[in-house]
């Protein structure tokens, strides 16, 4: 009877927030497919200890994604590469529904080339509109790590976005670099 009831409670829930969490999702892993199959994975771990949860499990829900999706950036270092970046500089008009598709999927493409953390950070922050120190709480960090973070992951968005800027192509050189 209590697990028919908490896959009700998780389906009324789902009602209410899941194309929310599938965004984020879909931001975080870079693909509906991808984010389809994060959001199932959190949603999986989260069922099986629905009864502990007490009150509301969106945050719950969402620091099991950042965190599947953590893992799943550290098992495929390559996935970054494989993506190439879609033209930059690219503003859609406000009535052309066709544009604002290519620039949030210049977005997506941007995002995938950010470190984990960054992209992590960035979606939480600017995405889903957390402060610093819900972020902080999500993402298991500092605060200091998420202003860290949220700067230079905004600065290398801007690079990326440069139009002619080569910064996708441009290596770090020294060792303090390659850890920003």
């Amino acid at each position: 009877m209590e697990d028919s009831r908490a896959v009700a409670d998780l389906e009324s829930f789902l009602a209410e927030r899941g194309d929310y969490l599938l965004r984020s999702a879909v931001l975080l892993t870079g693909s509906r497919e991808g984010g389809e199959d994060l959001l199932q994975a959190a949603l999986e771990r989260v069922l099986r200890r629905w009864r502990a949860i007490e009150g509301n499990p969106e945050g719950y829900i969402r620091r099991t994604m950042y965190h599947l999706a953590a893992d799943g950036w550290r098992q495929k270092r390559t996935f970054q590469r494989q993506l190439s970046l879609l033209r930059s500089g690219v503003s859609a008009p406000a009535d052309d529904p066709i544009a604002e598709v290519d620039l949030r999927d210049s977005l997506v493409r941007l995002l995938i080339q950010l470190p984990r953390r960054q992209r992590a950070v960035i979606v939480a922050r600017y995405f889903e509109q957390l402060t610093e120190a819900e972020s902080a709480e999500v993402l298991g960090c500092s605060v200091g790590t998420v202003k860290s973070a949220a700067a230079r992951g905004l600065r290398r968005l801007r690079e990326l976005s440069e139009p002619g800027s080569g910064a996708v192509a441009a290596k770090p050189t020294s060792p303090r670099e390659r850890t920003r």
